[in-house]
């Protein structure tokens, strides 16, 4: 069983992790659901987007973040009958700069900085990402998007590139990083194929959905933690002195 002082850097996964995008996502949809008059619950409407955003990623991979989601919102007005112009869809394409940060990444990360390196892999684009950054405390030592890697996670690309450029930019190997991630979609299951240590960040206490696709057969992670600062705070536990 690893400890955490086994490894040099956690590579993390912002959104649903460090960000708080369930909320950020629930909240950039309500002028669309306002204009048609509908009532949707946020479990029902993230399960939607869940939906949405896998299709359109694996259709464009290419395609910027702040497009890819337009063009999501977009087919949700679709799905749910509402018409709507296209500076709606836009404005859903711009927010995530408004999307908040989970309570206590900021502080979190500030403590492990003093213990790793951070790294971010993140399915965003760098210009969304700025203004998360910004809220986070801005202590990464590298960003890698999907804007970068021309696809979107849980495609192994992602990952290759995270391990080529921790190689190249901090002379890292596999066995130096801890994936540190909430979406066992996006994160767990491709870093478990290729053999990568993983820390589950379980914002929702266990339950899948919300904004990411159900999976089946996820091996266990490494460490299961319920926050971000319950990974911390085991460190300064195991670690104090």
């Amino acid at each position: 069983m690893p400890e955490l002082a086994d490894f040099k850097v956690l590579t993390f996964d912002c959104y649903g992790t460090l960000i708080d995008w369930e909320t950020g996502i629930w909240n950039a949809l309500q002028p669309l659901l306002s204009a048609g008059g509908r009532v949707i619950g946020r479990e029902e409407a993230l399960a939607a987007f869940a939906r949405r955003e896998t299709e359109q990623e694996l259709q464009t991979p290419s395609l910027l973040y702040s497009s890819l989601l337009s063009v999501t919102h977009a087919r949700l007005a679709q799905d749910w009958g509402i018409a709507a112009h296209a500076d709606l869809h836009e404005r859903f394409g711009a927010s995530v700069p408004d999307w908040p940060a989970f309570p206590d990444s900021a502080g979190a990360l500030s403590y492990l900085k003093r213990h790793y390196r951070l790294v971010v892999l993140s399915n965003v684009d760098r210009r969304s990402f700025a203004a998360s950054n910004t809220k986070l405390g801005g202590l990464f030592d590298a960003v890698y998007t999907a804007e970068d890697v021309g696809s979107y996670k849980p495609d192994p690309r992602n990952f290759s590139y995270l391990l080529e450029h921790l190689s190249l930019q901090f002379g890292l190997e596999p066995a130096d990083v801890l994936h540190t991630a909430q979406s066992l979609h996006h994160d767990h299951m491709p870093a478990a194929r290729i053999g990568l240590a993983r820390a589950w960040i379980d914002r929702r206490a266990g339950k899948q959905g919300g904004a990411t696709l159900v999976v089946e057969g996820v091996p266990e992670p490494d460490f299961h933690f319920h926050s971000l600062d319950a990974l911390a705070e085991a460190h300064r536990k195991a670690y104090a002195g």
